[in-house]
């Protein structure tokens, strides 16, 4: 298949629409169920993009969930705690596969975010991430293949329209890219940046103990980086992104914004969130908005006397602003990574209110001075990258 029309482009007014390599080759991929989009094969090139280079820096099989072509979550196969599967409600799906676990994290960390997600697979999609799938809401799936099983269960899902894409994981895209815009083409060298061992050697701040797992979490940092719309961050703790903060305008707005979604993912495995007496018939979305108004400043609205007991069996008691920052106090050896220089000290004082121990950055600002003299401040370990990544 050398290109395959779309219904419409970013928006239904937006015809003829379709998708095709410029030099008239084949198309590296099969569209095995349902009738993807331009979104979504956005969202599906750019997450494959991540999920392999996750894998091949890690060893460990790799998932994200995207959104609006900029990743709400990106993790590898790690296991999961007790506590991490109930707060991603896989609790009682038993032991799962790697991928599956990889998928559980992305899908997890920032549910709200993943809601209507695209996802990408490193690995060919097994039976334990089908299930994992098709229980969520969800606009379809991107892999190198699929067992029988799998795509059997992805198959039933939206009324047999699930979008299921089948991709060759030998494919290489040409390397210079190109871009329309007002009628006028750019053309650029493709981002061949790989993050592999010594990218992160040039520590500069005076604490220089990086660990293995700290090098991990940074290189899942930054290769998320690459793939998110910038100004962007990324928080990451045990193989997992747990905030990233997407296309702001200002690097302070970044870490705040990816600070409070790293913030609420360590609350809700807080014991006031994990012992909620949710009523049995809730389901897992109006779950997650009830634990984001709880836990943030608009947990009145949640416990109002005509909205909780829709909710809760029993009012639960209120979070305070004390607790909730005595909780946040606990979380330490996070990992953060900027896809451009911080300008400020301020940047690091955010990170280090949301347990941030190591930092990768590319430096060059005319006040790394400061930014490093914040860090020794901490006891944070921060290396300069000397490469931005930013993406749009």
């Amino acid at each position: 298949m050398k290109e395959l029309e779309l219904k419409y482009g970013c928006n239904p007014n937006q015809k003829p629409s379709r998708i095709y390599v410029a030099d008239g080759s084949e198309l590296p991929i099969q569209v095995l169920n349902g009738r993807p989009g331009y979104i979504n094969f956005m969202d599906a090139f750019n997450g494959w993009q991540l999920v392999s280079e996750l894998k091949k820096a890690t060893g460990l099989p790799a998932a994200t969930s995207f959104k609006h072509v900029s990743p709400a979550g990106a993790a590898v196969g790690l296991p999961l705690s007790d506590t991490l599967a109930k707060i991603y409600w896989v609790d009682d799906l038993g032991e799962l596969s790697p991928l599956a676990c990889a998928y559980a994290r992305a899908r997890g960390a920032d549910r709200m975010s993943s809601f209507g997600d695209f996802i990408s697979l490193s690995d060919v999609c097994d039976a334990d991430t089908a299930r994992l799938i098709k229980r969520e809401v969800s606009d379809g799936v991107i892999a190198p293949g699929y067992e029988p099983e799998a795509l059997d269960i992805l198959k039933q899902k939206k009324n047999g329209n699930y979008n299921v894409i089948q991709i060759d994981p030998d494919y290489e895209p040409a390397p210079l890219e190109h871009k329309e815009v007002f009628g006028i083409t750019f053309e650029q060298g493709r981002n061949e940046l790989k993050i592999e061992d010594g990218f992160f050697s040039n520590i500069v701040t005076d604490n220089k103990e990086l660990t293995d797992q700290a090098k991990m979490d940074l290189a899942i940092s930054m290769i998320t980086l690459k793939y998110t719309q910038s100004n962007s961050v990324c928080y990451v703790k045990d193989g997992q992104a747990i905030g990233i903060g997407a296309g702001q305008q200002s690097r302070i707005h970044c870490t705040r914004l990816a600070g409070t979604k790293a913030d609420n993912w360590w609350l809700r495995q807080s014991p006031q969130v994990l012992d909620l007496p949710f009523v049995d018939t809730i389901r897992r979305a109006d779950r997650d908005n009830a634990i984001d108004l709880y836990i943030g400043e608009d947990y009145m609205d949640v416990l109002a006397d005509d909205a909780w007991p829709n909710i809760f069996k029993v009012k639960p008691e209120v979070f305070t602003a004390e607790e909730k920052r005595a909780w946040l106090d606990k979380m330490t050896g996070v990992s953060l990574g900027s896809d451009a220089f911080f300008p400020f000290g301020d940047n690091i004082e955010r990170a280090h209110r949301s347990g941030v121990t190591y930092i990768a950055q590319p430096g060059g600002s005319v006040r790394d001075d400061n930014v490093i003299d914040t860090c020794n401040k901490y006891d944070i370990v921060m290396s300069f990258t000397g490469i931005r990544l930013f993406h749009h």
